[in-house]
């Protein structure tokens, strides 16, 4: 029988296959582990001169557990620890986020296929990767603010550097974006059709020095990028780092999109809002990725503690009745001085590390 995560030589590729099919193969703390202990392997394997990052497939092809490359982290457990002590919440961010350093400073060629729901924690082990395939099944969205978090996992690196104001409207709103945006916005490399994805993948097993041309082989046109007719009034709109400019904006604005787009933030936590925009306005200038971590490990340690993210598991996946009871109904009534200490640095001994 497979574990939750199948980690094997192919060729001269390592692959790792999530296998939780039931959860859309959200990562637990097991996963995360037994990931970084295949890099960890294959990086001083001469043999290993690549790694690929897939999901098994559904048993017997059912269709609803077919539909996820990475649905996220393991929301309940995060939320239950939250509740008490945080020590098993702490733990998982810390060791996801090493993974997603350790993907993003790899030395050697990693592929991401996101063939299916990618959010949360499937974003932060996809984006780090050189090279990022998406397909007419992707469905990529950062949708922390709806349950009280923020886009985490090196979320705020990447959104702060997509074109104009689109990072800031993805963190806030949530917005699932198809397999040909994410390559308009530069979050895929290569759109590949589903009939051809195995094919790729043993193409890249016997010679993982190619990569790129075997990706671009097996490529297709995608379609238009939706998001882009919306580039004007995203910038536009989503242009100030005040949440309360936001809103202004969109309330002051009579198209369908502004109005849409004030309907979902209006259900989303003010408070997880406002978090979202500092981060974003502090990674645009953070250094490092190993900073962007440390930075949000400590946000994330303090948020998942909050009442806000008990509230949104709990008003999203578990009673799911939507009609979430947030701390703060507005964003006026979230202080400055509460988001600053949710960012205020950790003291040594808790902050986190890469190794």
């Amino acid at each position: 029988m497979q574990g939750e995560l199948v980690a094997e030589v192919q060729g001269r590729v390592g692959r790792v296959r999530l296998n939780r099919p039931r959860q859309l193969h959200a990562l637990n703390t097991a996963m995360c582990e037994g990931m970084l202990q295949a890099l960890d392997t294959w990086r001083k394997d001469d043999d290993v001169e690549a790694v690929v990052i897939d999901h098994l497939p559904a048993p017997d092809g059912d269709p609803k557990l077919s539909r996820g490359f990475c649905a996220g982290g393991d929301i309940r457990m995060l939320a239950d620890s939250g509740a008490t002590d945080g020590v098993a919440a702490r733990a998982f961010f810390f060791t996801e986020y090493r993974l997603n350093h350790r993907l993003f400073t790899y030395a050697k060629p990693t592929v991401a296929f996101m063939d299916g729901v990618t959010m949360g924690g499937g974003v932060g082990i996809s984006q780090p990767c050189r090279f990022r395939v998406a397909t007419q099944n992707t469905k990529l969205a950062m949708p922390e603010t709806a349950i009280g978090l923020f886009p985490d996992v090196g979320g705020g690196w990447y959104l702060s550097r997509l074109p104009g104001r689109v990072g800031q409207y993805l963190a806030l709103t949530g917005h699932r974006l198809d397999g040909a945006e994410c390559l308009a916005l530069g979050l895929a490399t290569h759109f590949l059709p589903i009939e051809h994805l195995d094919e790729a993948k043993q193409a890249i097993a016997p010679d993982p020095q190619h990569i790129a041309a075997t990706l671009d082989h097996f490529s297709a046109s995608a379609p238009d990028a939706a998001i882009l007719s919306q580039r004007e009034a995203i910038d536009r709109l989503f242009a100030s780092d005040r949440l309360e400019d936001v809103f202004a904006a969109l309330e002051a604005d009579e198209s369908d999109f502004a109005r849409q787009t004030l309907e979902a933030l209006r259900t989303r936590s003010p408070q997880a809002m406002k978090i979202s925009l500092k981060l974003l306005l502090e990674s645009v200038s953070v250094g490092t990725f190993e900073d962007e971590m440390a930075m949000e490990y400590a946000v994330a340690t303090r948020v998942v503690q909050r009442q806000d993210f008990a509230e949104g598991v709990r008003a999203v996946i578990v009673d799911k009745d939507n009609a979430p009871r947030w701390s703060a109904a507005t964003p006026d009534a979230v202080s400055d001085h509460l988001i600053d200490q949710i960012f205020a640095p950790l003291p040594a001994s808790d902050a986190w590390s890469p190794e």
